[in-house]
């Protein structure tokens, strides 16, 4: 683990470093810095004007120092003398917590105090598009159901085999690339890690599929709903909880249903408790619930859920169980924030823990053919408005991520709504013109 960035920086060649921190709105925000001046830079973080970015601040507070966190470290392998590092704000020497790598911390900090350490990992679904973003980039791909289309990702080998072999460079255990449901949709997935790391890995993930699709003349898009009539993005969460050695997985027991011990049905509890909740983070945007609420795909099926419910090894519901030990939960969009989407899981599923938190009763049924014979299941939101509301009024949810983060995801989340609303659309006109 690295600990002092001027020597990774002499040990690497590396001339620069990017110290990056993320918005509330999931924006990567960052400063390209000089080698030579790391080292006061690990000391004493990168200025920043917060008010400039997705941040509840003005343009009268003082400067927002980003302080490069050391283990998370990456040389770029497409531009080896550049490195990107992970950072955490402060202000006037105190954490900024509304910060979403700070939020993650907290609450991750929070689990550990219960003897709780959560594992995690993410399947981050994306587009690759033509650059002004008006068509997927492979005019062959139009087959009705594209999925694991062998000469459709074959087409697309070069952008794919070069971040995977990125990926097996860095050491994430990349496992599986593969054409998704969608034209133009690719998913890959590595192992899976403690949450801050994963959250580390899938923000650096992002930053790289964007980077290397523009190297192709591409561009890549993680938007949950990019082309009406396709399957959306979606950013699946696998969920397991260890001990304090990191060796055994307390979300294991053979002998309970499913293979999930009572402390892995009451996280999952948490969960569904939450749900429509935590919507408003793992579904963040207007655009997300185009997915989430989507009529049927020209491949036959969207993938997303749009009712609470959960199941055994079945991609129908919200929240699956593949197998002993975890689950999937399937709710989350591309658009997610990588260290809120972490913070927000935690969060729910401690707070299912401490209150013993009952699931609900287990279905079965394939909910996109008998979904409609559910009636004691809550619907998930309708729209981000409903979801930001839902959010307001669980108060022990965002008691759990921190007041102040409440509070300042929920203003600049309104105001975002409110500028969707008072867009005027050419729908308005094709449909009230002649009224």
């Amino acid at each position: 683990m690295t600990k002092d960035l001027a020597e990774f920086a002499r040990a690497k060649n590396v001339k620069y470093f990017m110290i990056s921190y993320t918005d509330l709105f999931g924006g990567q925000r960052a400063k390209l810095v000089p080698a030579q001046a790391i080292a006061d830079m690990q000391k004493d973080g990168a200025g920043f004007a917060g008010f400039a970015t997705w941040l509840d601040l003005t343009p009268a507070h003082p400067d927002m120092l980003a302080v490069p966190d050391p283990a998370s470290v990456i040389q770029l392998p497409w531009k080896r003398e550049v490195a990107w590092v992970a950072a955490n704000c402060i202000m006037d020497d105190k954490s900024v917590d509304q910060a979403p790598r700070n939020t993650l911390k907290r609450v991750i900090e929070e689990a550990a105090r219960d003897g709780m350490h959560v594992k995690t990992g993410v399947e981050a679904e994306f587009f690759l598009i033509s650059p002004d973003g008006s068509a997927i980039s492979d005019q062959y791909d139009t087959a009705s159901k594209p999925c694991y289309d062998q000469q459709a990702v074959m087409r697309r080998y070069d952008v794919i085999a070069e971040i995977c072999d990125h990926m097996l460079e860095l050491g994430w255990g990349p496992y599986q690339n593969d054409h998704e449901d969608a034209n133009g949709q690719f998913e890959m997935n590595w192992t899976f890690d403690h949450a801050l790391a994963t959250a580390d890995k899938h923000s650096f993930f992002k930053f790289m599929v964007k980077s290397i699709a523009e190297k192709h003349g591409l561009r890549a898009t993680f938007m949950p709903k990019p082309f009406q009539g396709l399957t959306g993005n979606g950013c699946h969460a696998h969920i397991s909880v260890w001990d304090e050695t990191g060796k055994t997985n307390v979300f294991a027991d053979n002998s309970e249903e499913l293979g999930l011990s009572a402390k892995g049905r009451n996280f999952l509890g948490g969960i569904m408790k939450h749900a429509s909740a935590l919507a408003a983070i793992t579904n963040p945007t207007v655009n997300s619930y185009k997915r989430i609420n989507a009529p049927r795909t020209i491949s036959g099926a969207t993938w997303a859920p749009n009712t609470v419910t959960w199941t055994g090894n079945n991609r129908t519901h919200m929240v699956r169980v593949p197998g002993p030990g975890r689950f999937e939960l399937r709710l989350p969009d591309g658009a997610a924030n990588p260290y809120l989407l972490q913070a927000v899981i935690i969060a729910a599923g401690l707070d299912g823990i401490r209150s013993k938190a009952n699931p609900g009763k287990r279905y079965d049924i394939d909910m996109y053919q008998f979904g409609h014979t559910v009636t004691d299941a809550p619907k998930l939101p309708l729209n981000l408005l409903d979801a930001l509301r839902e959010f307001d009024n669980d108060k022990s949810l965002k008691a759990a991520l921190g007041e102040e983060f409440s509070s300042a995801y929920l203003k600049l989340k309104q105001q975002e709504w409110n500028s969707y609303a008072s867009h005027f659309t050419q729908w308005e006109r094709d449909h009230t013109l002649d009224v």
